[in-house]
Order: C-alpha cells, then sequence, then structure tokens
C-alpha cells in the first residue's frame, strides 16, 4: 500500500487531505480511484490508514479509517556525516542509508574534499536532497524522514561530537579497532537499557580520506576510528555498510 508524508496541518480529526506532487502521483500515476486506500504519515507521531473520498485536480482527500501502530522506525537514533563526495554520490548515500534507517545526514568540508562548496547553490541541493529522502522513506515505509543538515565545516563537525553515545569513525588504521570491536558491546550494552535512545554518528570521509591531523583531532574529541574489513570501500558504499552492521548488531535487523 502506498505511503505518502502529508504536512500536520493537513490532518482534521477525520480527514486528510493530500496536495501537489503526492495528489498528482495518486491520481496520473497510481490512477487511484474513490474508494482505494492509502497510508498518510505526517513525519513525527502520527500514521494513518485513510480511503480516498474525493480527487479534484491537485487535491485528494481521504477519510480517516484507523491510527497505525509505528513499528519502523530504528530505536537507535544513527546520523550520517558525509564528507561532500564528487557528483551525485550523496543522492545515493541519502538514498540507502534512508531505506537502512538513518535519521540524520551532515554533510561537511574536509581537507581533502574535491567538491568546491558554493553556498548559492546549497539551498537548491539541500531541497534535492531532502526530496531523495522523503521517497525513499515513503518507499521503505518509514514514518519519519530523515533530516538534511547544513554543510559544515570540519571544526563545525568536531563540535557536535559532544552530543553522541558513539562515534564511528570509519578510518583504517594499522592495529585499531575494526566495526565490530566497537558496535558490539555497544549494542550489549544498550540491551540492558532497552528504554534509551541512543545517538550514533558515523563519519565518512572523501574519495581522498582523511588527513592525520583529522584523525587525530577525531580521537581527540571521543571519535573511535574503525575499519570496515580487509576491501577498501568507496566513500559513497562506507555510510551505508557501517549502518548496516549497526542496525544488525542492535537488532533493527534481528541480530539480537
Amino acid at each position: 500500500m502506498q505511503r505518502y508524508f502529508v504536512p500536520a496541518q493537513q490532518f482534521s480529526e477525520h480527514e486528510v487531505t493530500i496536495t501537489g506532487d503526492d495528489a498528482r502521483h495518486i491520481i496520473r500515476v497510481m490512477r487511484s480511484q474513490e474508494g482505494d486506500k492509502l497510508i498518510a504519515c505526517d513525519g513525527n507521531q502520527l500514521d494513518v490508514l485513510a480511503e480516498i473520498s474525493s480527487m479534484d485536480e491537485g487535491v485528494v482527500t481521504a477519510r480517516i479509517m484507523e491510527r497505525l501502530e509505528q513499528l519502523s522506525e530504528a530505536t537507535v537514533q544513527v546520523t550520517i556525516a558525509q564528507s561532500l563526495p564528487k557528483g551525485d554520490k550523496m543522492e545515493t548515500v541519502i538514498q540507502k542509508c534512508t531505506e537502512l534507517g538513518a535519521a540524520v545526514f551532515v554533510p561537511f568540508l574536509s581537507e581533502r574534499t574535491v567538491v568546491q562548496y558554493d553556498s548559492r547553490k546549497e539551498e537548491k541541493r539541500i531541497q534535492r536532497w531532502s526530496k531523495i529522502a522523503k521517497e525513499a522513506a515513503e518507499q521503505s515505509h518509514r514514518s519519519r524522514i530523515p533530516q538534511i543538515g547544513q554543510p559544515l565545516s570540519w571544526k563545525q563537525l568536531l563540535a557536535t561530537f559532544a552530543q553522541y553515545d558513539l562515534i564511528c569513525f570509519c578510518y583504517e588504521k594499522e592495529n585499531g579497532s575494526q566495526l565490530r570491536d566497537v558496535v558490539q558491546p555497544f549494542a550489549a550494552g544498550l540491551q540492558q537499557k532497552p528504554d534509551t535512545a541512543a545517538q550514533v554518528l558515523i563519519v565518512v570521509g572523501p574519495e581522498g580520506g582523511f588527513a592525520e591531523q583529522e584523525v587525530e583531532a577525531a580521537e581527540q574529541h571521543g571519535a573511535v576510528p574503525t575499519g570496515l574489513g580487509r576491501r577498501i570501500l568507496r566513500t559513497e558504499t562506507a555510510a551505508m555498510t557501517a549502518l548496516a552492521c549497526i542496525m544488525y548488531e542492535t537488532g533493527e535487523m534481528g541480530g539480537i
């Protein structure tokens, strides 16, 4: 059943009104009829099963039949901090990591970031990324759309580290920790505190990797340099690999 994210103000006690691109998708792409059912979410605490009662050009009205239990959101809140990659790789990271359950995306600029940052173009890019996150969240039947943050400098990103319970800094260090070594004890600790909403940060560098001074600074701010196995992963692959492993070890994929 198709799922749509609808602004909270378009819900009433008994109805939900869908407009814009989503309404056109329902009418023209899905070719829905009155009486067809859909799921509408406000992106926060409300998921409902609704039945289409009327369709006009650009507006779909649906009668709320029942409130649905939210079961698709991860108990561990994972933020993906991704150094801006070339081309459309960031779109891939956002799409796939949204499907896997990421809660927040934070683009950042590091010493070896190749992309030339242009603040004048950034607003359009964030709008594009937000649309991709919304569509991926709908497709994967999530109840919330991940947040897309404004790009940060490396120093600004470091300043956020204190708010996380675990920081996995994706970096292959000689005799360093592997992801499993870091995540398994963390996941075991969460089992003792089932009501705790843990905050995890995954930090991924650019195509050229991190500079040594960035690694040292990250460690000083509480990050754990974490290897992702014996193979070298592309920057757009690293985030989704680390996220999938964390979701598995914390029981979001049946790992516990």
